[in-house]
């Protein structure tokens, strides 16, 4: 008889669910959150295990890449899905969730997730720790500014390269705020240090990445942006249309039918909201800055400034950009063969 498993990942230890053709419960148990552990675990059942599936998560991509290699039927699960399903249960536990993956892994009423390549998940991590220090250099600025306020000195309008002259110079002669500002003014100096050399690394991947390379060619497009959809995207031929990728990032309109009701609402904002947040970006500069070799987007999104906003515009620029460098990833053409598809 067939069987199927959920899994629902905890830090430590993870909850375990079999269940058989009819939905009745075979196992449970609870194992560590470690892949040889679960792994040795389910060997252990001497069963026919259909399916197993764990929701998409922190620790999920790195469990479902060793279940896999080690020959396991194993499932990502998309964690929107997962958690509408399970919603509808009174009490929730790590057991009772185990137990709703396993059921939806009996139904077959799920939605597979992409397990992104090792390549990605690093380009991905150098991303996030560069945006980290981006915020904290930011927060950092802003609660200094923050202070001084409290005392009148007001910082008023400044470079980056004068920001701690320009500090100093407010606090000359106020001994406990010299104190304060030279502490925070230190620690920016080490997240400035850390922030260049994460940029220098930026920089250097997308020109080492023939495939961010080739989307930089786009106008607009940065290494940032080029990295930050590559990622995302990790293997183009798991689209089986470059349409598709405007609504998988969020791009597209929401819609509310019932009867004689039909609405069509704001974009659906699902997805991943860096990818969605580098695209707004790159239409941004696209339509605001004086940009050769994108006149044939820059018109068309115009047309549709001058008829519904200047926002919508961004927006519907931003999609077509998805579907461009998506196109062009898939088949490594330039943008200029791409622009006119």
């Amino acid at each position: 008889m067939n069987h199927y498993v959920g899994i629902d990942v905890s830090l430590e230890a993870s909850s375990l669910c079999v269940v058989d053709a009819n939905g009745k419960i075979a196992r449970e148990g609870k194992v560590a959150s470690e892949p040889d552990a679960l792994i040795a675990w389910l060997r252990g059942l001497k069963l026919e295990l259909t399916r197993i599936g764990l929701e998409a998560g922190p620790l999920s991509q790195w469990l479902y890449a060793a279940m896999r290699q080690a020959g396991l039927a194993v499932e990502l699960l998309e964690t929107r899905h997962v958690h509408t399903a399970l919603e509808t249960m009174p009490v929730k536990s790590d057991r009772n969730d185990a137990r709703g993956i396993a059921q939806l892994m009996r139904l077959g009423w799920f939605r597979p997730v992409h397990c992104k390549s090792m390549a990605a998940q690093e380009t991905r991590a150098l991303l996030t720790a560069r945006k980290l220090l981006q915020t904290k250099l930011h927060d950092l600025e802003l609660s200094l500014r923050g202070v001084l306020r409290g005392f009148g000195l007001k910082v008023g309008p400044t470079t980056p390269a004068r920001f701690a002259e320009r500090i100093r110079e407010l606090v000359a002669g106020h001994p406990s705020l010299e104190v304060i500002a030279d502490g925070l003014l230190a620690a920016r100096v080490a997240l400035r240090r850390e922030f260049d050399r994460f940029e220098k690394q930026v920089r250097d991947a997308a020109r080492c990445d023939t495939r961010a390379w080739l989307l930089m060619s786009i106008p607009g497009v940065g290494a940032i942006v080029s990295l930050t959809f590559t990622a995302a995207i990790d293997d183009p031929a798991r689209f089986k249309s470059s349409k598709q990728v405007g609504a998988y990032f969020g791009l597209t309109p929401t819609k509310y039918q019932s009867g004689e009701t039909d609405i069509d609402g704001r974009i659906s904002k699902i997805g991943d909201a860096w990818v969605r947040a580098a695209l707004y970006e790159g239409a941004h500069i696209i339509l605001t800055k004086p940009l050769k070799g994108c006149t044939v987007l820059k018109s068309w999104a115009m047309k549709i400034a001058r008829r519904s906003g200047m926002k919508k515009a961004k927006v519907a620029l931003a999609r077509k950009l998805a579907v461009i460098m998506h196109r062009m990833l898939a088949d490594g053409t330039s943008f200029r063969n791409a622009a006119t598809v």
